[in-house]
C-alpha cells in the first residue's frame, strides 16, 4: 500500500525544549525562540525533519485518531501496534529560507524598557539630599575614588529624574574596565570592609567603573544618613530598587518610578547569527520545506483493505505536516 501526501510550507524547526513524545511537564514546554534564547545558547536553535515519529502521527491523524503520538502508542487497541516496522517513507522536498515574527506568550518582559509615564516627583528625586546623593553619578572615576578613601569629600549637588539616572548609568556601563594600581587596591579595601561580602574584581583582574558608582551610591546613602532620615527613599528591603551594591538594573529601577511598570517583550524575528571558522558570519533564519510525502506500508491486503476504510470514513480532508505546513493526501494505492 502507498499513500502520497503533498504538503507546502511545513516550518522545519522547533521553538519549545523537549519533546512531543512525553507527557508534558507542570509548567508546560519551555519557550527557547526568543532573541536572548537564541544568542545564548545554540542549541536553542532546533531543527526538525520528518520522521518516522512524524509518518505515525499523520496516518493516526488520517484515520482520526487525534492524541498525542505517545498516547496512542500507549493505548491498548493502538491500530498501528504491531505494524510500525513494516511502515517506511521517503521525503521529497525543496527548502526555503525566510524571516518570520514570533509571537512570545511566556510574559517575559524587556529588561531596557518600561511602560507608561515616568513619576518624578517621589522622595528618590524630591528629597531634600536627593541632588547631594545623585550627585556622585557625575563625578569622574578618579573623583569617585577620591570620595571613597575620604569621608569629608563634598560632593557638587545635581538635580536628576529617573531618566537622567537611566542615561547616566548607560554612559557609565560604556566605561573601561579599570585595571588595579596602589590607589584602585586602596579602594578595594575600603569597600571590602564596608561591603564584606561584595566583589568587585572581575575575572580578567580588572574593575569595571559601573559596579563602584553603585557601591558609591550606598557610602554617600549611609553618610547622608547621619543628617537626614534616608528611610523614606528605600524599599522594604532597605535599598534603592533596582541598584545593588554592584550592579544597575534598568526594569527594576523604573518599575516603581512609571504608571505602566514593566513592559512585556511581544515578540522578535525569528534568527541567529553566529561565527563559523572559514566561513565567517553565518545568519539562521526559518526553514520552510514543500514537497511529497510517499509512505509505504507492508500490509496484507486485508489490513491495506481496513486501513483504506478508516482513513474514507474519518474524512480528513487538509492537515498539518510538522508545525504550520499544508497537507492533503494527493493518492492512496
Amino acid at each position: 500500500m502507498k499513500i502520497k501526501i503533498k504538503y507546502d510550507s511545513a516550518w522545519q524547526n522547533s521553538f519549545l525544549d523537549g519533546s512531543n513524545n512525553e507527557p508534558l511537564p507542570k509548567g508546560g514546554r519551555k519557550y527557547v525562540g526568543s532573541s536572548t534564547a537564541l544568542k545564548k545558547e545554540p542549541a536553542n536553535y532546533i531543527k526538525r525533519e520528518i520522521t518516522h515519529d512524524t509518518v505515525m502521527g499523520l496516518l493516526n491523524r488520517l484515520i482520526g485518531d487525534q492524541r498525542k503520538l505517545y498516547q496512542s502508542r500507549e493505548s491498548e487497541h493502538y491500530w498501528f501496534k504491531e505494524l510500525e516496522h513494516k511502515i517506511t517513507f521517503t521525503d521529497t522536498k525543496q527548502i526555503s529560507n525566510e524571516v518570520v515574527f514570533l509571537r512570545n506568550m511566556s510574559g517575559s518582559t524587556d529588561k531596557n524598557s518600561f511602560a507608561g509615564m515616568v513619576k518624578s516627583q517621589v522622595p528618590l528625586f524630591n528629597s531634600v539630599f536627593s541632588d547631594e546623593l545623585w550627585g556622585v553619578l557625575s563625578l569622574n572615576f578618579a573623583d569617585l575614588c577620591d570620595f571613597i578613601l575620604n569621608s569629608t569629600y563634598q560632593v557638587p549637588a545635581k538635580s536628576y529624574d529617573p531618566l537622567k539616572v537611566v542615561n547616566q548609568f548607560n554612559s557609565i556601563a560604556s566605561l573601561k574596565d579599570v585595571t588595579v594600581d596602589d590607589k584602585i587596591q586602596d579602594v578595594l579595601d575600603s569597600l571590602k570592609v564596608t561591603f564584606p561580602e561584595q566583589q568587585y574584581v572581575e575575572k580578567n583582574g580588572k574593575v569595571k567603573p559601573e559596579r563602584i558608582f553603585c557601591a558609591v551610591l550606598y557610602i554617600q546613602l549611609s553618610r547622608l544618613s547621619t543628617m537626614h532620615d534616608v528611610r523614606t527613599i528605600l524599599s522594604k528591603q532597605g535599598n534603592i530598587t533596582g541598584i545593588s551594591k554592584r550592579g544597575f538594573t534598568q526594569k527594576d529601577f523604573m518599575k516603581p518610578l512609571t504608571t505602566g511598570g514593566d513592559k512585556l517583550v511581544y515578540g522578535n524575528p525569528y534568527i541567529r547569527k553566529r561565527l563559523v571558522a572559514g566561513e565567517g558570519s553565518i545568519t539562521d533564519m526559518l526553514d520552510k520545506a514543500s514537497g511529497v510525502l510517499e509512505i509505504d506500508l507492508d500490509l496484507p491486503e486485508d489490513k491495506a483493505n481496513e486501513l483504506q476504510d478508516l482513513i474514507d470514513n474519518a474524512g480528513v480532508s487538509a492537515f498539518y505536516v510538522g508545525k504550520k505546513g499544508l497537507a492533503y493526501v494527493d493518492s492512496i494505492r
